[in-house]
């Protein structure tokens, strides 16, 4: 095997776990170290250099940092990457001195935004700066998109939404709420100089099975009734209530419902309670709230008299798997399941509808009816119309959107300068030492053996009150910083330097992991199993480090190293050190720009 080039961006970043896995590539540790030092704004900052929504995703991102946390190779649970981000935007205090400058003279470039979404704002807050007229469109009469229309207010309230949201639009962006964009081929005689479609994906699809029109009047699609809800014009529901889906949107459904007056709320699944694409923690939250989770049942008739609907009928089913392991659903013969209810809300997924972009004018769309745009520019085939969040792929989640936002906001600015929007610069990376003395660090590398810490919740009767009394309470300062002292510290690299190795094993003997090896070189299959533990992960990298005298190589397996340091401490030689890694994704600017 050839030595690691740690000079590569990714090398390092792939080792830093949560924020390879984060689309919008937030620096995890570096903003967990400032919340246990309490540094609440700093922590802010650098969240909402990436991630743009700091109190909104530390209450509603669908975590995908944290499946990825390094903390749950040593025990169940990852770090509360997301909760902890919470603490950082609801301590922040005075976080002006954080915000960019925002030139008085505009660069002369007009900028339309189709949707007052997370990926809209996202390009409006990197544009602004930049000298960009942005002008965000929305049918809506506030900003904020589904954060605000179908995120329950027991999970985000509303003030939390308005503060984030109004941060960006103060920075300049000039806002026309209230006004939809029926014609893309009108707007684009307006003359913009590029134009992003943000939109989402706002149709909830339809089941259309026997009784559907019959009892339409008590059969509610998911997030049109959540939206409804968010403004006010649903506030109350029937006893018995029946959720059809397996998403976050049917979890919100569900728990919306309880506040609004179902006593007996079902949710019913077609799938296995596994398979559900709801996350972990909205289901316990919906579980915890005494609402069920049926599996394996599938809806085939609406059942109604008189007009008015009396429940649904399901037919049982398995899965089963053919010899390439794929899953079908298959009839159990068993006589059908009839659950009788008063309302059905139907949140069995979502789509894009774009009937207001003309076919003819050079965007073109695949066939599922979907634009075609380049998932690293965002750029369709109309070279100044880009698209991003769920309008240019379907439905994700914010954090996706966000990144989405950053990456077409590069493009923006490069096509408005006359650059090629496919180049793009790599980011900037910094490796520092963090020794101190001898055995002493910049950062605490003593590693809690805590479990992870549950978020204080809001007594269920209380909560299930009204609709608008958030859930969670959040950490308090001495539970953030336990919190945080879970973190392992993964961007605190071990940085080898062979020429100063003596090859004394001193490393070896100390290392808790058993993840350092030093031996002769060869193919990475066959070195993989002569490691001293090994190295079965074929996902995560063997850090090389050649220039021994001996000839041999020293072999890091990157998949259990804990960052704990004892190799550079145990090190006599200071071969081995330990060197924070920032990753500074590049954003739309000069630094993007040809130099």
């Amino acid at each position: 095997m050839q030595p690691t080039d740690i000079r590569n961006p990714d090398y390092f970043h792939k080792v830093v776990d949560c924020q390879w896995a984060c689309p919008a590539h937030t620096p995890v540790p570096e903003y967990i170290r400032l919340i246990a030092e309490q540094r609440y704004g700093e922590a802010w900052a650098v969240n909402w250099e990436s991630n743009v929504f700091p109190g909104i995703l530390g209450r509603t991102c669908d975590r995908p940092c944290e499946p990825a946390c390094r903390r749950s190779r040593v025990e169940a649970e990852p770090v509360a990457i997301c909760r902890l981000k919470r603490v950082a935007a609801d301590n922040k205090g005075d976080i002006s001195g954080y915000l960019p400058a925002v030139p008085k003279q505009k660069n002369g470039k007009r900028i339309a935004l189709i949707g007052a979404g997370p990926a809209s704002l996202t390009v409006a807050r990197d544009l602004v700066p930049l000298g960009y007229h942005c002008v965000m469109f929305d049918g809506d009469a506030k900003g904020g998109g589904m954060m605000r229309t179908q995120i329950p207010r027991f999970r985000l309230p509303e003030v939390v939404t308005d503060e984030e949201v109004d941060r960006i639009v103060e920075l300049g962006v000039e806002t026309r709420y209230g006004q939809f964009i029926g014609s893309m081929k009108a707007l684009l005689a307006e003359g913009w100089d590029a134009i992003f479609v943000g939109s989402g994906a706002p149709r909830g699809r339809e089941l259309e099975i026997p009784g559907r029109q019959e009892a339409a009047a008590n059969i509610h699609i998911g997030i049109d009734w959540l939206s409804s809800v968010s403004f006010g014009h649903i506030d109350k529901i029937g006893r018995r209530v029946i959720v059809l889906g397996g998403g976050n949107t049917a979890m919100d459904c569900c728990r919306s419902s309880r506040r609004l007056g179902g006593e007996q709320v079902t949710v019913v699944v077609r799938s296995g309670f596994e398979e559900m694409k709801a996350s972990a923690w909205e289901k316990e939250d919906a579980m915890h709230e005494g609402i069920p989770i049926l599996n394996f049942l599938v809806p085939v008739e609406f059942t109604h008299e008189g007009g008015k609907l009396t429940g649904v009928s399901f037919e049982k089913v398995k899965a089963e798997y053919d010899a390439k392991g794929r899953r079908n659903l298959v009839p159990t013969g068993e006589p059908h399941t009839h659950i009788p209810c008063d309302d059905v809300l139907v949140a069995i997924g979502q789509e894009n509808a774009f009937p207001w972009i003309e076919r003819e004018i050079g965007i073109e769309f695949d066939r599922w009816d979907m634009p075609k745009v380049d998932p690293k520019t965002m750029q369709s085939t109309l070279p100044n119309v880009f698209f991003g969040g769920d309008a240019a792929f379907g439905p994700k989640n914010i954090i996706w959107a966000v990144a989405h936002g950053h990456d077409a906001a590069i493009s923006i600015d490069k096509l408005c300068q006359g650059e090629d929007v496919a180049d793009r610069p790599p980011p900037g990376v910094t490796l520092v030492s963090q020794k101190m003395g001898i055995h002493e660090w910049s950062y605490d590398n003593d590693i809690s053996n805590d479990l992870r810490y549950k978020v204080p919740l809001r007594d269920i009767a209380v909560a299930l009150k009204d609709i608008r009394t958030e859930v969670e309470l959040g950490y308090d300062d001495k539970l953030a910083y336990l919190e945080a002292e879970r973190c392992l510290n993964c961007d605190i690299q071990t940085v080898f330097t062979g020429q100063l190795c003596i090859e004394c094993d001193a490393c070896v003997d100390i290392c808790p992991m058993d993840c350092i090896t030093f031996t002769d070189n060869g193919e990475e299959e066959e070195l993989r199993t002569r490691l001293s533990a090994p190295a079965a992960d074929l996902t995560q990298d063997l850090y090389i480090g050649n220039s021994l005298k001996t000839g041999r190589i020293m072999v890091k397996d990157e998949d259990v190293c804990l960052h704990c340091g004892l190799c550079a401490e145990r090190c006599p030689t200071g071969a081995w050190d330990m060197q924070k890694f920032l990753l500074d994704m590049t954003q739309a600017g000069p630094a993007c720009r040809s130099r």
